[in-house]
């Protein structure tokens, strides 16, 4: 499989694949182990592992190692830049957009609608997510809960908290190699800021994906509280606004960030803030690749990673709580966010995309004809 093949197939992907990150992994392993035979069962199970153990969006950083096992970091770079592309592309075509006719009676109608169903979403991942994750282990939900409590009544998520779930469930049940301590991820959370303007959202976004575990929308507790309520880079309407640009969008959910990106500084905010977010990504699969049996069969690892997807589900559910207070203000709204809650829950033939849009519809009859 040579580097344009990569491209290519991860450009097209990047361009069509919604669903989220275990419907991207399943076209992936369907496209390149079922149909082409590219990579064979046991290097994807590898490679899926440990995008689950290690910290980033899920389905970038498969498409990454893919890309590393056919043509190294080349490859990796190739196949991360290619599937990224698209809907980083579309995202801010929408933020440009977005600027440009925010004002508009049927825009703010559809936003109105979307932003309640919105909530929906992400209170249905937190759920599956837990259900999937968490399973019966008394532990877990424990933790879970702790960190739901947190996030709720302080209305922000701590990444001190999550390294700290990690480190209670490895304490339990495995250990760390020396190589993996839990003061390295708590020397990510507090990295000075001294570099002016830009710098300090570097380092935000960079800290932001260091607590996607489990789903892409696992970062949206953390971005909240710092692009929300500890920076005030942006209002509560336009955070939901971004979140359901990016469960429109096709490829990663957290390409989210490039929407904020671009409402907080511009093109170059987006870039920075994407690159805050992929970068880290990218290093992680480039030095850990060739170790990736190893740590997919690391019961350590797999210990300390419970623990942090346990702290994320909770912190994401606290997160609903934090935007349903926002943004559900008056009876239509909590009406559309409590249908398609019921909705999405109840059945999973119905699309995220199907289900915004109708919201939207929602949205412009209801507000949006002023």
């Amino acid at each position: 499989m040579s580097l344009a093949s990569i491209v290519r197939y991860f450009l097209r992907l990047g361009s069509t694949g919604f669903g989220g990150p275990v419907a991207l992994a399943e076209r992936m392993h369907h496209d390149l182990v079922t149909e082409r035979g590219w990579i064979d069962e046991s290097r994807y199970r590898e490679g899926l592992a440990f995008a689950q153990l290690a910290p980033g969006p899920l389905a970038a950083q498969l498409a990454m190692y893919i890309g590393w096992l056919q043509a190294g970091v080349a490859g990796a770079i190739g196949a991360g830049t290619a599937f990224i592309a698209p809907s980083f592309v579309l995202v801010i075509v929408a933020a440009a957009a977005y600027q440009r006719a925010g004002g508009l009676p049927w825009v703010a109608g559809a936003l109105y609608g979307a932003g309640a169903a919105v909530i929906a979403l992400i209170a249905r991942s937190g759920y599956r997510l837990a259900v999937a994750s968490l399973r019966r282990d008394a532990l877990l939900w424990g933790i879970c809960a702790a960190n739901f409590a947190l996030v709720a009544l302080s209305r922000a998520e701590h990444v001190a908290a999550v390294v700290a779930s990690a480190a209670i469930v490895w304490r339990i049940r495995g250990r760390f190699p020396r190589s993996i301590s839990t003061p390295t991820a708590m020397a990510i959370a507090v990295l000075p800021v001294t570099a002016p303007q830009l710098a300090p959202m570097f380092w935000f976004f960079v800290k932001s994906g260091t607590v996607v575990f489990g789903s892409g929308l696992a970062i949206v507790p953390f971005l909240y509280g710092g692009v929300v309520e500890q920076h005030h880079w942006l209002n509560d309407r336009q955070f939901l606004d971004a979140v359901a640009v990016g469960l429109l969008s096709p490829g990663p959910i957290v390409i989210t960030v490039a929407f904020m990106g671009y409402l907080i500084a511009g093109f170059t905010g987006a870039i920075v803030a994407s690159l805050g977010v992929f970068l880290p990504v990218l290093l992680i699969v480039t030095v850990a690749a060739p170790h990736v049996a190893r740590i997919a069969a690391s019961r350590s690892a797999k210990a300390a990673v419970d623990g942090a997807v346990a702290a994320a589900v909770g912190a994401l559910l606290g997160a609903v709580v934090i935007l349903a207070s926002r943004s559900l203000t008056d009876g239509l709204t909590w009406t559309i966010a409590v249908a398609g809650l019921t909705l999405v829950l109840s059945t999973r033939r119905v699309p995220d995309v199907a289900v915004l849009t109708a919201a939207a519809i929602v949205g412009v009859v209801a507000r949006g004809t002023g």
